[in-house]
């Protein structure tokens, strides 16, 4: 009986107001997956969100249900591969990422080499693949870029590969010529333990 009391305690508090936009059915359903999801320490608010957006789309309970669930399963794949102390905007980034196409593998080399937060490093691999480069490229070329590039070098490395494929090279092409010309730049810069773009250790 106390168990149970805790438990209803616990799901109470887990539950956000905003839900209520959602049918009972599926609102019930949701609030389970967002406790679940609290209980082992996922962030909720992406996943409140991501059921909102679907109601406001008009999108069937079933089809809610399953993007929800479907991104729980993702930010666990991104926390563990980035570290329990990774933040949301880390986890949230590293989704949009795997989505793209990058491996769990990717995602550890990345902590691996680079000091946090990843946000951007992760967000870059994937605006590159949804330029047209291949998910293998754009990891790779990120992983080159990523021990000592600052967040501003990986935007303007975006943005150049952009720019050339805009004007016509093809998208692997434009990244390695890219990415060659950028390490070459950013190999000048300092890597003193206060510059940003020095490796740190690997994340527990």
């Amino acid at each position: 009986m106390i168990l149970a009391a805790l438990l209803l305690a616990t799901q109470v508090a887990a539950q956000d107001p905003r839900l209520e936009r959602l049918d009972p059915d599926t609102r019930s359903i949701v609030a389970a997956i967002v406790d679940s999801a609290h209980g082992i320490g996922l962030p909720v608010e992406p996943l409140i969100q991501r059921a909102l957006e679907g109601a406001t789309k008009g999108a069937p309970s079933a089809r809610i249900v399953a993007a929800v669930r479907r991104l729980t399963v993702d930010l666990g794949t991104a926390r563990t591969a980035l570290g329990t102390s990774a933040v949301q905007a880390e986890l949230e980034a590293a989704v949009a990422a795997l989505r793209a196409g990058a491996t769990p593998d990717v995602l550890v080399h990345l902590r691996d080499v680079r000091r946090p937060p990843l946000t951007m490093a992760l967000s870059v691999l994937a605006d590159l693949v949804a330029s047209g480069v291949p998910a293998d490229s754009a990891a790779a070329a990120v992983l080159a870029l990523a021990p000592k590039a600052r967040d501003a070098d990986l935007v303007e490395f975006r943005r150049a590969v952009e720019r050339d494929i805009a004007l016509g090279a093809p998208p692997a092409a434009a990244t390695s010529v890219r990415v060659n010309a950028g390490a070459n730049a950013i190999s000048t810069q300092s890597s003193d333990p206060g510059n940003p773009a020095t490796p740190r250790p690997r994340r527990p």
